[in-house]
């Protein structure tokens, strides 16, 4: 019998077995086959990391910033020559398809390429003569040790919204990734160390839910970044507001679609719906789940041409080659627990008098029985209001709802506790600008089904969506791991 390893933490530079409490299983959700086991790595692992962390900061601080950025470049080019190997691993343990692992990709580098640019991003600004022979300057400083807490639906986006950013702008960082996917992260952790870091910058320690407190309640760790439910988003604002930590905490998503009555394309409307909306089996939060069409004969033609796309998609495990490169392949949800709950809430559809106009129950993946699979399933005659509107089912499940006016549809989307992302689709633009401007979101879409920004723009919600004030990404980023230090200086003549 096969002998299943266990997960190493990254502690200064050096690859150690953690001293842990157990192990949680790491399942190909596909299959259902265990493939690995995360330690569950106790407080004394999270000290040692924080330690070798706070350890590493003067040195790492002082570092001319085009020289940090010289290890972004030469970590870009590691992670590029593996892309391949490491979007493969994320697919075995995460369930998308290899198209969406690559596009994933793509993102970590879009990400790094802008840390590249912290040598700009980072720069300062001066006024000479602010008043009568005085000068002022603000200057952009490095902070301290970091830590970031990152999810399973993305394992190596997630971590490269924070890694890169912390790193180019002179801290050191501790990150905990979710313990259902850490064989991605473990991949790129070994680029990073192919880099050639200095030990003790990037700091990586696996675990459960006492690793992610520790860090956030941690006395050395200066700020935080974590992505989950915001339920956990609001403890983990509300801790560290207490111990006077920077913070952000990105929670949870219900993006709508708005169509339009004027739209006329209707089979690029249809499919570049349905793409957002299964688009790693819906597990993403900028999968859109419900579809707003205004007036009555949009919304029976959404209904009807937008089941009948969903019935398209192929549901299998994405590493069969068979179907591996089909780009309308969904892969598995994440997990039992997952699946079960996304099973309950259809159920909950149904008793809330919703019309379940596609069943993605039941689904028989040859050769994949242990597997967990739901396949795309659509709700009709789903009024605001009910549970399965209300709710992030975080699976392939979309629901459609009906407005009489665009006003109606923006009211949908600003009743509702979520405001991640939403989307217009229309070629008036009168309504794309009305939408723009009105519908209270963090991130806005024209014509497009995943208004996710390019790396170089923020990447956030609003509301119950984002519990903080500073997004992730780009000049954001850049923000966020600096203190602004303002200087007013004067000097007199010494004659």
């Amino acid at each position: 019998m096969e002998t299943i390893r266990t997960v190493k933490n990254y502690i200064n530079g050096e690859w150690v077995d953690a001293e842990n409490d157990g192990v949680i299983d790491v399942e190909n959700p596909s299959t259902g086959e265990v493939i690995a086991q995360t330690p569950l790595s106790t407080v004394a692992e999270v000290d040692r990391a924080v330690a070798a962390a706070r350890a590493a900061f003067p040195g790492w601080s002082t570092t001319p910033v085009t020289q940090r950025a010289e290890y972004m470049y030469s970590l870009l080019a590691v992670m590029q020559a593996r892309e391949e190997e490491i979007s493969r691993v994320l697919t075995e343990e995460m369930g998308k398809s290899l198209p969406d692992s690559r596009a994933e990709m793509k993102r970590v580098f879009q990400n790094t390429e802008v840390a590249c640019a912290t040598p700009m991003l980072q720069q300062g600004k001066n006024m000479i003569g602010c008043a009568k022979a005085i000068d002022g300057e603000e200057i952009n400083l490095p902070i301290g040790v970091f830590a970031a807490i990152t999810p399973f639906n993305f394992p190596a986006m997630a971590p490269f919204w924070f890694i890169p950013y912390a790193i180019a702008t002179g801290n050191t960082l501790v990150l905990k990734p979710s313990e259902l996917v850490p064989l991605t992260m473990e991949l790129l952790a070994k680029c990073i160390e192919q880099s050639g870091l200095p030990a003790g910058v990037f700091n990586l320690v696996n675990g459960a839910k006492e690793v992610a407190v520790a860090l956030t309640e941690h006395e050395n760790i200066d700020g935080l970044s974590f992505v989950g439910k915001s339920s956990t988003c609001r403890l983990v604002a509300q801790k560290c507001a207490s111990l006077n930590k920077r913070y952000q905490a990105m929670g949870s998503a219900k993006n709508h679609l708005v169509v339009m009555p004027d739209y006329a394309h209707m089979d690029e409307l249809i499919r570049n719906m349905s793409t957002s909306c299964y688009g790693c089996a819906g597990q993403r939060c900028m999968a859109s789940s419900a579809i707003v069409a205004v007036g009555s004969e949009m919304y029976e033609k959404v209904c009807k041409k937008f089941v009948e796309d969903s019935r398209k998609f192929i549901v299998a495990n994405p590493l069969d080659p068979a179907v591996a490169q089909e780009p309308m392949l969904m892969g598995p949800v994440i997990s039992a627990q997952s699946k079960k709950f996304i099973l309950d809430m259809i159920d909950k559809g149904i008793a809330e008098g919703a019309t379940l106009a596609l069943d993605g129950r039941n689904l028989k993946i040859p050769g994949c029985e242990n597997g967990h699979f739901v396949g795309p399933t659509v709700f009709t005659d789903v009024t605001p209001g009910m549970e399965i509107h209300k709710t992030e089912i975080f699976g392939p499940v979309v629901v459609i709802l009906q407005a009489a006016s665009l006003d109606e549809a923006i009211g949908i989307i600003n009743n509702h506790q979520y405001a991640n992302a939403c989307s217009i689709y229309t070629q008036n633009g009168h309504y794309a600008r009305k939408f723009k401007l009105e519908a209270k979101c963090g991130m806005i879409g024209i014509n497009v089904g995943i208004p996710a920004p390019v790396p170089f723009l923020s990447f956030g919600g609003m509301y119950d969506s984002m519990i903080c004030d500073i997004k992730m990404q780009g000049a954001s980023a850049i923000r966020f791991y600096t203190e602004n230090k303002v200087v007013v200086e004067r000097y007199w003549d010494e004659d």
